[in-house]
């Protein structure tokens, strides 16, 4: 029964800091995308391939940084900052919507180009990240 309690007890404290995590993540994902759009218009979906790339990048920050220096918390952390954080920041479902939505209007060659720019820049940046993690 003790024990039970004990694994509950992590289980709610994992959800409530994968809760925090995706709440602010969402905030900063409309920041970012909302601020990103309003300097280089809304005629590419530059928001979300902005904010894919840095999460891109920094989820190979911090998952080196979890695995290598911060191993007595890197549970917490991991729940917090990638599964939360950078789940509520990044946003494969917007990407997805609007590639679609291009290609539907017409617009083929932006909508392929969205496809190649997102998967080689957040590939590239993912690894980028994980070399930086390695540095710090």
């Amino acid at each position: 029964m003790l024990l039970e309690i004990a694994l509950w007890d992590i289980v709610v404290d994992k959800i409530l800091l994968i809760g925090l995590g995706s709440a602010i993540g969402g905030i900063c994902r409309y920041l970012v995308s909302t601020g990103v759009h309003k300097l280089l218009g809304r005629a590419f979906p530059y928001g979300t391939l902005a904010v894919n790339a840095l999460g891109s990048l920094f989820v190979g920050v911090i998952f080196v940084m979890l695995l290598e220096r911060f191993n007595g918390f890197a549970d917490q952390f991991r729940a917090l900052l990638i599964i939360g954080f950078l789940g509520g920041f990044t946003t494969f479902s917007s990407f997805s919507i609007e590639t679609i939505n291009l290609i539907e209007a017409g617009e083929l060659y932006r909508g392929l180009l969205n496809i190649f720019i997102s998967i080689i820049l957040c590939l590239s940046l993912t690894w980028i990240g994980v070399l930086l993690g390695r540095q710090l």
